[in-house]
């Protein structure tokens, strides 16, 4: 168990999608997953629809009922109203005490009811209770309920919200009811307006309690667009808030989709009797529509697991498919990993047994093929170490000589002389016998020979030090590697000071490996040339082409690896570091001078 367990999780990374066992895996998953996705599109489709119809139905049953709440509420409004008419129209004293104890009575019947009065068609006051002085220059008769009472005589009229400032002491939110009635004064018949104010503050707890969502909500408009109640009125009137009421005019009862606001929203509407208000609910489709989210969400689970199922059982048959190719595909796995001297067992079935013998026949091939490549390649890694020698040497040998042209123009004949000697004893290193491979000892004398050509060419421009330990010194390393490093340390980081340079050669073992290090106090390189530095690319004019460096790291690489060779590291104004890395190669004998 615990083989297949391990085997499983190693699985992924040997898949290939032309393997048998990939195949079927893919066929019967893909077979399965279609047949199991057409079949949740299905039941997707059929389920959403009913979720939205019953999204509409739940929303108009919500606005049915504050429809219902609100036609109950004015209707007994409107009952008591009338019981204001009937009273005022059958007593023939209304100033007189006992009617207006009957009418407070009447009042006092409902929280809500806030004050009555009767007004004359001039405007003027006949009757109100509570008894409270008239307020001056309110302006009655141009208040929308006192005219919408004259110009429709005999109906009921429902003002919007609005502040009753008629009486003294009294700032009130309400709503008004007004009709235009017959009454006796004194055995004489008279027209006036009766108004009733009523609380608005029952109206809106009546619209506050329904909630359509976390987002929805539900307003009221009367018959004229005005809004009678909205949850965020005050936005509204401030303009930091916009409904669009032209398409609720249109609807007396319906539902419909806007997207007027950037949200799609759904308008349910239900007209209120027998005041003409429309009740407009709006729900958010976002929030209303969690039936369709739990169904997806629902969906993309069975998908998953029906998968996660379905590939399980089809990589466990494919597995038992597949075992004969893969015992196959093992034994070849060892001539990959670089076993090429072990023949694959012929056995199994008789095309696979085929296989095994012209697979046998073009293994022996290779061996002799990759043998013939291996000796070629290493006359090819000697000739291009040649070649890259011989690149070096005309490179510094110009260098030198022109640093001596110079001195002899200048008469400078005893620092000729030490030159020359220099140079005799820099050449008799270099040739060494033809041997690429050198006493250490012999390239740090090789670069100190260079080192004093060159600080007599710039008339003692720089100082420089050579340390080296003693394990270090018993080491071998390329020959020719040091001085193309000094001379780029001497023109292109000391040259351009101002003050004395210097110039630090150290070198030691660590671990298994020979680190030698030239640093200077030059002006360093800017990150572009470090960059391209190792790479061989031309470096910008008036820095030197970079050859020799170049040419230094690829014979380290050539002959030690890819894990040896140069790493820079500089800052301007502050100088370079060169470490070189070698492996550490004790040297057999003592050197040749």
């Amino acid at each position: 168990m615990n083989k297949r367990f391990r085997w499983l999780i190693s699985l992924p990374g040997r898949l290939h999608i032309k393997q048998i066992q990939v195949i079927v895996t893919l066929t019967v998953t893909a077979v399965t997953v279609f047949s199991v996705l057409i079949a949740s599109l299905m039941l997707y489709n059929k389920f959403s629809s009913s979720a939205e119809e019953n999204t509409y139905l739940n929303m108009g049953q919500i606005i049915e009922q504050v429809s219902s709440n609100l036609e109950f509420y004015i209707g007994g409004t409107q009952n008591i109203f009338d019981i204001l008419e009937k009273k005022i129209d059958s007593t023939s004293d209304l100033e007189g005490t006992q009617t207006r104890s009957q009418l407070t009575t009447i009042l006092e019947t409902r929280d809500d009811l806030v004050s009555a009065a009767l007004f004359k068609p001039d405007g003027k006051l006949v009757l109100n209770v509570p008894s409270v002085p008239l307020r001056p220059n309110t302006k009655l008769t141009e208040q929308s309920w006192f005219m919408s009472a004259r110009k429709n005589p005999g109906d009921v009229q429902f003002s919007p919200p609005h502040i009753q400032n008629l009486f003294k002491w009294q700032y009130r939110w309400v709503v008004s009811l007004s009709k235009q009635i017959s009454y006796t004064d004194h055995g004489l018949n008279k027209t006036g307006v009766l108004v009733l104010d009523v609380n608005f503050r029952t109206i809106d707890e009546l619209s506050h309690r329904i909630s359509l969502g976390k987002k929805g909500y539900i307003y009221i408009i009367d018959p004229q667009g005005n809004i009678v109640y909205h949850p965020q009125q005050q936005l509204i009137y401030a303009g930091l808030k916009y409904e669009n009421l032209e398409p609720v005019l249109n609807y007396s009862y319906g539902s419909y989709e806007d997207d007027s606001t950037g949200e799609k929203r759904i308008i349910t509407i239900k007209t209120v009797n027998p005041t003409g208000w429309r009740v407009v609910g709006v729900s958010y489709a976002d929030e209303i529509m969690t039936t369709k989210k739990d169904l997806n969400t629902f969906i993309f689970r069975f998908l998953i697991i029906a998968i996660a199922l379905v590939l399980l059982v089809s990589i466990l048959v494919s597995y038992k498919i597949a075992q004969p190719i893969r015992k196959l595909e093992r034994s070849v796995k060892r001539i990959e990993n670089g076993d090429f001297r072990a023949l694959v067992p012929v056995s199994g079935p008789y095309e696979v047994e085929q296989l095994f013998k012209r697979f046998n026949l073009m293994l022996r091939r290779v061996r002799e093929l990759m043998d013939q490549i291996i000796h070629e390649q290493e006359a090819k890694r000697k000739s291009e170490l040649d070649v890259l020698q011989a690149q070096i040497n005309p490179h510094f040998l110009y260098n030198t000589l022109n640093a001596m042209t110079r001195l002899a123009e200048m008469g400078r004949s005893d620092e000729v002389v030490t030159t020359i000697t220099s140079l005799s004893k820099f050449f008799r290193i270099s040739l060494s016998k033809g041997n690429n491979i050198i006493p250490l000892r012999d390239e740090l004398e090789h670069v100190r020979h260079y080192l004093v050509i060159q600080k007599i060419r710039f008339k003692n421009k720089f100082e420089f030090e050579i340390e080296a330990t003693d394990e270090a010194l018993s080491c071998t390393c390329l020959k020719l590697i040091l001085q193309p490093l000094a001379e780029n340390a001497v023109y292109h980081g000391i040259e351009y000071l101002a003050e004395t340079g210097h110039i630090r050669i150290t070198a030691e073992v660590c671990g298994d490996q020979l680190v030698i290090r030239l640093s200077d106090n030059g002006i360093g390189m800017t990150e572009e040339v470090l960059e391209g530095i190792l790479s061989g690319r031309k470096r910008s004019k008036g820095s030197g082409s970079g050859v020799g460096v170049h040419n230094v790291h690829e014979r380290i690489r050539l002959y030690y690896g890819a894990d040896y060779g140069l790493h820079y590291e500089s800052e301007l104004e502050e100088g370079t570091t060169i470490t070189i890395t070698l492996p550490a190669v004790k040297m057999d004998g003592a050197s040749e001078e």
